[in-house]
């Protein structure tokens, strides 16, 4: 075992570094067992398989939305009409006012 108090923050960052790469080997290795024994399997009984990842995010584009309603009271203020309305909205609408009375032609 490494006494870790007589090594300098360079060489404790080395060995953090070198046991982070040597795991994901290990975990890469193990993997591509995994899998050769899944598809070993799947042939014995003359299927096949193919495998998808399912660690892999998908990015969606999301574009801005445009302004549906506008501050009567100051123009700089609009809201796209989704999600939480905006506190000047809210009084608005409080105040017994109708939200289409704001909207962006």
């Amino acid at each position: 075992m490494t006494d870790f108090n007589n090594l300098s923050e360079t060489e404790i960052q080395a060995l953090i570094d070198n046991a982070e790469k040597a795991l994901k080997e290990k975990q890469s290795s193990k993997r591509k067992e995994v899998i050769a024994q899944i598809k070993e399997l799947a042939a014995s009984i003359g299927m096949g398989v193919e495998l998808v990842e399912a660690d892999k995010k998908v990015e969606r584009k999301t574009g801005k939305v445009a302004a549906k309603y506008r501050n009567p009271a100051d123009g700089s203020q609009t809201w796209t009409g989704r999600g939480l309305a905006p506190k000047w909205m809210q009084d608005l609408l409080a105040a017994g006012r109708n939200k289409s009375e704001f909207e962006i032609n």
